[in-house]
């Protein structure tokens, strides 16, 4: 088998392309490359196993999960170079996305399943299992007609922020010299500098700015609070994600913390009562407090609207790719055979998803519902399923956050007020609404992050076929790992709270505690807050007339304006640096514009190592913040201020080594 010479990304891999204007991705579509082979297999599976572990086990206590798929690239390059014949460049695809199945696998299981220990109630361990693995195939099965939409006919109009990260850890790594040593070098300073910021008292991580008197002013008076959270990793997706759309998604921040949560205030700040779905008054609450009691459930309407909007925005394309694979079903041959456009059969999907239903209605079958609520209960967690896959799917696309816990929160309320009106409540009522809930946040966790493989894939040269079906194997492996994680975790920890009389050690599971709190009120019949859900929708709506991004605006409204924030400072280095690179022209703007991405992707690399490893040490009994302690940490206008000249440095760095001439 001949070697395929790894060269750097087409000048259009990143741009849209023009009428009659096709991308050819570094394999082409007529060369042939190991890619589906044991080896590959074998150190996904390892991989996956490992990562889905800590996952679990680092989600539960600090409700902070590990990011594997840019970890697992890394390695999987470490790897090429152990073996007599070089692991190829197609092989290290197939490891990062058996692998990458970890991550997402058990954030979905951490959302929604301890909240069920938390109930008492106990779930077997076949069935933690079984929840797990039916939602995360039920996320492959569904993204895999949208993949042509997303990957192919979208191209150049998503960022895939994490994707192009991913795609230049490997092409850099293959290329090896200069590129290689600045890709390296990106990521040892931003995996050091997210370590210590995010792990130890070194500096401020978060900033505030309340040492300053006008900022505590307007967040006395007015509840208007500016956040930024200074790491590398943020200012790296931002400079991937380019000016345009770090605008959009800060936009969303800036509407949702300096004109949602002070008009709150404005109205309530005078009641001396709580107004639902909040217990505390208003005129009582901080900032936070107002906007995760009222403006978070704005975001989540916003979200879900903007989610409903973009399916049948992409109906087109998915009904084309069906007519695709139906045309292979009749004929013998598909309309377009290309290895680079290859799914699997249409028949085997659509058995999946029938074997899927079948295996998901006998589950709900055995918790004694009736053939009703079981009918609803499936209805439910494959319509939930299918639109959350797209609304992830777009999301990570465009900014690299899956908003994983405002589709589950409105999946528990929506299950539960639907139920309820069928009589279905109590335990049983909880232990249903959260197996759906359970599936539908796996379902969508790994379908976010499974579109980031698939465009990998597609800039790189992979067989889709081949990673949708290796994607099954690392479902598989993180449900199981990830599953028993927890049933072991169950019977040594306590999760949320503490109980009297239980000597037993708590983890926090502060999402599943969330999911908890939420179904237990409705399924003791408090009223829903649809005030809030049609605020979102209306704004969604409001967007799309105007013709402007609702998803990422959406997005903006429900994440902390401190991650939108350094985002736009990235966005606006991007901005500078390509007219620099276009003021120049030729190879020299073009070099630019290769040093930022590379530099950028380093910055998005070595910011997720340093998270994983700070979080591999949180789990350690021994482990506190305080360990390593710096003297002006808890002086705030000293911590923060160094954290603003720390955070200009970064800066600094990217932009000096990305003008930087190499020396000849």
């Amino acid at each position: 088998m001949a070697e395929i010479e790894t060269k750097s990304l087409p000048e259009n891999a990143y741009q849209p392309l023009q009428p009659g204007e096709s991308y050819q991705p570094i394999v082409p579509a007529t060369s042939k490359q190991a890619e589906l082979t044991l080896r590959s297999i074998f150190w996904g599976i390892l991989f996956c196993v490992l990562f889905s572990v800590a996952s679990a086990y680092s989600g539960l206590k600090v409700g902070q999960g590990m990011e594997a798929a840019i970890p697992i690239s890394i390695l999987a390059i470490g790897l090429a170079r152990m073996y007599k014949r070089r692991t190829s460049l197609l092989e290290n695809v197939i490891i990062t996305g058996i692998g990458s199945a970890s991550g997402s696998v058990a954030a979905g299981a951490i959302f929604t399943i301890p909240a069920l220990y938390i109930l008492h109630l106990d779930p077997h361990p076949v069935q933690t299992i079984f929840i797990c693995l039916a939602g995360g195939c039920l996320g492959v099965l569904f993204l895999i007609p949208l993949r042509r939409y997303f990957v192919r006919e979208m191209h150049g109009q998503f960022p895939f922020p994490e994707a192009t990260a991913i795609t230049e850890v490997f092409v850099t790594g293959e290329r090896g010299g200069s590129p290689a040593k600045l890709l390296l070098q990106a990521t040892a300073i931003a995996g050091v500098y997210d370590f210590f910021v995010t792990t130890f008292h070194v500096w401020r991580e978060y900033l505030d700015f309340q040492f300053v008197p006008v900022m505590r002013s307007l967040a006395d008076r007015s509840r208007m609070v500016f956040n930024f959270d200074a790491v590398s990793f943020i200012l790296g997706l931002g400079y991937v994600m380019g000016l345009r759309t770090a605008l959009v998604f800060c936009a969303g921040g800036i509407f949702s913390n300096f004109v949602l949560v002070p008009l709150i205030w404005f109205i309530g700040s005078h009641m001396n009562i709580g107004v639902y779905p909040a217990v505390l008054p208003i005129s009582k609450m901080t900032a936070l407090e107002i906007y995760r009691n009222y403006v978070r459930f704005i975001g989540v309407g916003a979200i879900a609207t903007a989610g409903i909007i973009g399916i049948f925005k992409s109906l087109r394309v998915v009904a084309g790719s069906f007519g695709i694979a139906l045309h292979a079903f009749r004929h013998g041959e598909a309309a377009n055979t290309e290895r680079t456009d290859r799914d699997i059969p249409v028949i085997a999907l659509l058995l999946g998803v029938v074997l899927g239903a079948i295996a998901v209605a006998i589950f709900f079958g055995r918790l004694q519902v009736s053939w009703t609520v079981l009918a609803i209960g499936l209805v439910l967690t494959l319509l939930f399923s299918f639109f959350f896959t797209s609304v992830a799917a777009n999301a990570i696309a465009v900014t690299a956050n899956n908003p994983a816990s405002g589709m589950t929160m409105l999946t528990v309320i929506i299950s539960s007020v639907v139920l309820l009106s069928f009589g279905l409540s109590g335990t049983t009522g909880m232990f249903f609404v959260m197996a759906i809930a359970g599936m539908v946040c796996t379902a969508l966790c790994v379908s976010g992050q499974f579109i980031t493989d698939l465009k990998a894939g597609y800039w790189l040269g992979s067989t889709p076929s081949a990673q949708e079906k290796v994607k099954f194997l690392g479902v598989i492996a993180a449900a199981v790992a990830a599953g028993l994680t927890i049933i072991m975790l169950a019977h040594t920890f306590q999760f949320g709270e503490a109980a009297p009389g239980d000597p037993r050690p708590v983890l926090a599971s502060p999402q599943a505690s969330i999911m908890k709190a939420l179904v237990v009120g409705f399924m003791s019949h408090q009223p829903v807050a649809y005030l809030l859900f049609g605020i979102g929708a209306m704004i969604t709506v409001v967007l799309e007339m105007l013709g402007k991004s609702s998803l990422v605006f959406a997005l903006g409204i429900y994440l902390p304006l401190g991650l939108t924030s350094p985002m736009l400072v990235g966005g606006c280095m991007s901005h500078f640096l390509n007219k620099r690179s276009e003021k120049l022209g030729g190879e020299q703007g073009s070099r630019i514009r290769e040093r930022g991405v590379i530099i950028a992707s380093g910055l998005v690399a070595g910011g997720a190592l340093g998270g994983v490893l700070g979080a591999s040490l949180r789990l350690f009994p021994w482990y506190r913040e305080d360990l390593i302690t710096t003297p002006f940490f808890l002086n705030d206008p000293v911590s923060q201020s160094v954290s603003v000249l720390l955070f200009l440095s970064l800066c600094f760095y990217v932009w000096f080594y990305s003008v930087k001439k190499e020396k000849v």
